[in-house]
């Protein structure tokens, strides 16, 4: 098996219901993973050989490699 080491993103919910969901990589996109996070929970994240993308429902605060920012 080879193994894919995808960078990695942390998410702080900055309210309660925050929802993550990991996408599949593929000619098909689907959700394969999701996550509810409440607020003040942190989940770090990563990109791996299955995912290609992860949707952020909800106020939460998102650093990355790249940066922080904020969705609302």
């Amino acid at each position: 098996m080879d193994v894919i080491a995808g960078e990695y993103i942390m998410v702080k919910a900055l309210e309660d219901g925050v929802t993550l969901i990991g996408l599949t990589r593929g000619e098909k996109t689907k959700f394969h993973h999701t996550e509810k996070l409440d607020s003040g929970e942190v989940m770090i994240a990563q990109f791996t050989e299955h995912t290609s993308a992860i949707k952020i429902q909800g106020k939460a605060k998102i650093v990355t490699e790249y940066g922080e920012l904020e969705s609302e």
